[in-house]
C-alpha cells in the first residue's frame, strides 16, 4: 500500500509511519522543515515537504490507498483538511480506483467524565468533555461519506517513548511534589504508543472492511491516578502528590475519567476476509 500521513512527525503520527514502514508498505509523511523531513527520511519514511495548508501532498492522493490524519486539534482544521482530501481525490483519481481511505485520529475523551459509566466502540457519544465537544460532529462527517471510505480511531491517552499528556505531572514530581489535576478516585485509560501503531497498521491493511466504522484504541484495563501517584512518588524520590482543581479546558480533559473497553471480537483488523464474513 501507499500511506500518507498527516502529523508524521508526531507522537502519534512517527510511530505508526515507522510500523508501516516495517510492515512493507510505501509511506509519505508531512514534515514542515527541512529538519523534521531528515528524521522522517532517517526512518525510511518519504517526506513530503509542507505543512496543512499547503498543496505538497494533495498531488499524491492520485495514487495513494491510505491517508492518516493524525494532527488537527480544531473543528475548522480537521474540516478543511477532510474537504480538500475529498476535493482532490474527485479531480486526481481514475473513475476505476477504489476509494481512498481516510484513517481520523479522534480519541475516548469523547465519551466524556465518568467513574461509573463502561463505554465501548459502540457506545453512542452523549456528552464529551468541552475541549473535544466538536469532535463527534466530524467523525460522523468521515466514517458517513460516500467520497472516501472514512474510519475513525479513538486513542487513550497515550505514553510511552517521548510521548505523554502528563509531562507536568512529571516536572512537578522532580521538583519534589507530584501535582495532579482532578480529585482522588480516578481512572486513565491508556495505551502505549507502540500497540496504537500497531493497530494503524492493522486498521489499514483491512480497510475495506471497516469503512464507516470508529474503533476505540485503548488496553484492556484503565489505571487508579491514585496508584500511579503513589508509584511516581516512590520512585522519582518526590516527597509527597497532592491534586489541585482544574483551571482550564485542557486539564478538565485530563482529569476525566473515562472507562473505555473495546469489545472483545468486534475488531475485525485481524481477521481474514472469511473469517470476518462469517462474524
Amino acid at each position: 500500500m501507499k500511506v500518507l500521513i498527516l502529523g508524521a512527525t508526531g507522537f502519534i503520527g512517527l510511530p505508526a509511519a515507522g510500523a508501516l514502514v516495517r510492515a512493507g508498505h510505501i509511506v509519505y509523511g508531512l514534515a514542515r522543515s527541512e529538519s523534521k523531513a531528515m528524521v522522517l527520511a532517517a526512518e525510511e519514511i518519504i517526506p513530503v515537504r509542507g505543512d496543512m495548508d499547503s498543496d505538497a501532498w494533495l498531488p499524491l492522493i492520485a495514487t495513494l490507498d491510505v491517508i492518516i490524519e493524525a494532527v488537527t486539534a480544531s473543528p475548522d482544521g480537521a474540516r478543511n483538511t477532510f474537504e480538500r482530501t475529498i476535493k482532490a481525490a474527485e479531480a486526481l483519481r481514475p473513475p476505476t480506483a477504489p476509494l481512498l481511505t481516510y484513517i481520523y485520529t479522534s480519541g475516548t475523551w469523547v465519551h466524556g467524565d465518568s467513574r461509573t459509566e463502561v463505554f465501548t466502540d459502540t457506545t453512542p457519544v452523549i456528552r464529551p468533555v468541552e475541549l473535544v465537544a466538536w469532535r463527534p460532529a466530524v467523525e460522523q462527517m468521515i466514517v458517513r461519506s460516500t467520497a472516501v471510505n472514512g474510519v475513525v480511531v479513538r486513542p487513550a491517552l497515550l505514553y510511552g517513548r517521548s510521548a505523554s499528556l502528563l509531562v507536568s505531572l512529571f516536572k512537578s514530581a522532580a521538583e519534589g511534589k507530584a501535582i495532579c489535576i482532578g480529585t482522588p478516585g480516578g481512572r486513565y485509560a491508556v495505551i502505549h504508543a507502540d500497540d496504537l501503531a500497531d493497530l494503524y497498521v492493522r486498521v489499514a491493511e483491512k480497510s475495506s472492511l471497516l469503512g464507516g466504522k470508529i474503533l476505540v484504541a485503548a488496553n484492556s484495563q484503565t489505571e487508579s491516578v491514585d496508584d500511579l501517584l503513589r508509584k511516581l512518588v516512590q520512585v522519582s524520590g518526590a516527597k509527597s502528590y497532592e491534586y489541585r482543581a482544574p483551571e482550564n479546558k485542557f486539564e478538565e480533559a485530563m482529569q476525566a475519567t473515562t472507562l473505555v473497553r473495546p469489545l472483545p471480537g468486534e475488531c475485525i483488523v485481524g481477521l481474514g476476509a472469511e473469517e470476518a464474513r462469517s462474524r
